[in-house]
This record gives structure tokens, sequence and C-alpha cells, in this order.
């Protein structure tokens, strides 16, 4: 998907760039970001921008606020700020609006080399709504439009659609994060070295269905793990104990094994516990899963296969992970999985959300070739949905 980059805007001298981030960054109770990999992945956008002698107007939802502004204050925008101006060693001014005259005002007194942050686009109705004349408020404030937010590349909202279609006319680019996003996957749907692997963990196979039926259509292999093997090993007629499973997608998970007939794997082995809360209870059983025990992560010769998969493959794509990676108990599974493609000598690529997480918070990031900054997002584009979002950036 060839698409307009930085590269392709004019001289920025004295213009101000409204830049959509992905800054809906994890928070504690309190509102302390816990993890700031999306405010890092937004620096060298930001930094080549003002490199231009542009002013950058940052733009972003945070959580799910419900119209309380008790209860929405952890997700005010103040703190991301903060962050962002740390990250890039400038301070970074922050406004309580969005479209309206304070905001207006802000942006009006923005310098070259400044930055603005934008309060929570959620806080107003009109983000999710699509509203036009919420769209053509902020898209006032610019003279170009930058798509650095691929986390959110597949929604509707009003800043990322209506917003770069009020600005038609006026540069409408994406930025380096979606830019790489677009390279590595176009490149790994168009021509993938082979063999090409797929590993697939997390809750449902009903979440996947799409991304699971397009990679059928091109991988070599898949890897199932996660609470979803359960749904599928119960499909075969396997026991699966107290397992988490998808009852009513029982067929389903038959087609999708007649489908990649072969091709799919399945835990061979298995770590159980009698009760989530009892970790003291956690063992391993081969083969079927006995009655009253729950599936809580493949086990040890499941990570041996699957690992001696992963060091043959040309490519590597991962998304979800293979247990309860959030207790430590339970985060073997992952771990292995997450070592294994840091290993591999192929193209590795982990598909956001979770999985993204996990290999960050094992220290494996930066040994994997990408991970991707959209878990939803990955998805569909896999699946070969049109995302509206692209559509309205300038073709190159």
């Amino acid at each position: 998907m060839a698409k307009k980059t930085l590269e392709h805007l004019p001289d920025l001298k004295g213009k101000k760039v409204l830049v959509r981030v992905d800054f809906n960054v994890p928070q504690d109770a309190a509102g302390v970001i816990t993890n700031d990999r999306r405010i890092r992945g937004a620096v060298p956008t930001i930094r080549a921008l003002l490199d231009k002698g542009a002013a950058v107007i940052a733009m972003s939802h945070l959580g799910r606020p419900k119209g309380d502004p008790v209860k929405d204050k952890p997700f005010r925008m103040d703190r991301v700020a903060v962050r962002l101006g740390e990250l890039l060693g400038c301070p970074v001014s922050k406004v309580d609006d969005s479209a309206g005259p304070l905001a207006k005002a802000a942006a009006q007194a923005l310098k070259p080399g400044e930055v603005l942050v934008l309060e929570n686009l959620r806080f107003h109705p009109g983000e999710q709504g699509g509203e036009e004349s919420f769209a053509s408020a902020i898209a006032s404030l610019g003279d170009a439009y930058v798509n650095d937010a691929f986390g959110t590349c597949h929604r509707k909202d009003a800043s990322m659609v209506a917003v770069p279609a009020a600005l038609a006319g006026k540069p409408r680019v994406v930025g380096l994060l979606v830019q790489k996003e677009l390279v590595i996957l176009d490149r790994l749907l168009a021509n993938p070295a082979r063999p090409f692997i797929s590993l697939l963990g997390g809750g449902k196979v009903s979440d996947k269905i799409g991304f699971i039926k397009a990679l059928l259509s091109r991988v070599d292999l898949v890897l199932v793990g996660g609470a979803m093997s359960y749904t599928f090993l119960k499909a075969e007629g396997k026991n699966i104990g107290a397992s988490r499973c998808e009852a009513d997608k029982l067929d389903l998970a038959r087609e999708l094994l007649q489908l990649g007939a072969g091709r799919i794997h399945l835990p061979v082995d298995h770590l159980v516990v009698d009760a989530l809360d009892r970790p003291e209870t956690a063992r391993v059983v081969e083969g079927e899963i006995p009655d009253g025990t729950i599936g809580i992560d493949i086990g040890p010769k499941t990570r041996e296969l699957y690992a001696s998969k992963i060091a043959t493959a040309g490519t590597v794509v991962w998304n979800g992970p293979m247990g309860k990676f959030e207790d430590d108990p339970y985060s073997h599974g992952t771990r292995a999985i997450a070592q294994a493609l840091a290993q591999c000598p192929g193209i590795t690529v982990v598909g956001g959300g979770e999985t993204a997480e996990a290999v960050e918070a094992f220290g494996l990031d930066t040994l994997i070739k990408h991970v991707s900054t959209g878990g939803g997002a990955f998805l569909e584009y896999v699946e070969g949905t049109p995302f509206a979002a692209l559509a309205e950036i300038d073709d190159a």
C-alpha cells in the first residue's frame, strides 16, 4: 500500500502539523503509566517534524472514559505529555481541550520546534461518532496531517478519518511508525520467506476467524497455544477437563482444522491446575487433560516441539500468548516462544497487543525483527480489511 510519507512533505518551516499518535498506554488504578512503549514509538516521527522546522500538535485517545469528570481523571493526557517531553528532551505543553477555543488559542500560540498535546479525544462524543464538525474544528488547527497511529488505523474515529478528510488539499501522510508497519506487513503478505510459520494463542478462536483463514491461505505451519487450543482439542474429541472452551464454536474449529489439515499443530502436553488461584497444584500432563483440572499453559514437550519448528523458519508471525503469562507460574510457555523467536534467524513478527507486552516484559522485544504497535489493526490488515483511515492518506 503505497502512501505518502514524511519524505513527501513540503517545506514545514513555520507550519503546524497535526499528528495522530497512539498514546493509549496502559495505566494503573491511579493513572500512572506502566508501559510507555507507544509513546516511545511516536518519538522518531515527532522529532523528524521538529527538525524540519514544524510545530507539532499531537492527538490521541486514552482508555475508555465514560463522561464522569471524577472517574475519568486518570484518562487525562497530562502524564502522557510529561513523559513525551522527557523522551523528546524538550518541553511539551498540554491543553485541557481538543477542539474548542482553548485548543485553538494554544495551537495559534505554538511556535516552530514546540509540541502541544491535545486533551483525550474521547472526552468529546464526536471522536468515536466520527462527527464532522468536531473533525473540522481539529483540522483547522493544522497545515498538514500525519497518521502515526497504526494501532487505531482499523477504526473510523473522527481523528482517523474525518480529520484528514477535512484537510483534503493539504499534505496528508503516514509517519515513520505506520510506514514501517505497512512495509513489513505488505512484504509479509506478498512474498514471505519460507517456511512460513504462524503461532496463534490467546483466548478465543472467534476473535481470530478471519485472521486464521487468511493465514491458512499463506502459511506452511500453524502452531496453536493459549486457551484457544482447548477449543480445537475439544473439537477433535479430546478431553480438556475444566479448561476454557468456546462450546458454541466447535463446528467452526472443526472447519478450520479441516481447512488446515496437516498444517495445524496443537499442544501435546499441558500445564494444569486444580484452580486458577492455586498455583501450588500446577503440574504437567501429557495428552488429554484430566477432569477437574484446568489447562493454563503449554507444557515442556510442546515448548520444545514449537521451538524446534521456529528454528527452521524463514518467517514467523506470532499473535496471542501461549498461556496466562501475566502470572509468573504460568509464563513459561509464552517466554519459551519469545526466546525461540529471538533466536530465529528468519523474519520474526509479533502482532501487537498482549503478545507485544509479553515480549517486552521478558526483555526480548529488541531481538525480534518487528513488534507491531497494533493488535486489532494487525489482525484486520492481515485479513485484508480495507482501512478507511489509510484511504484518506495521499497516495504516493
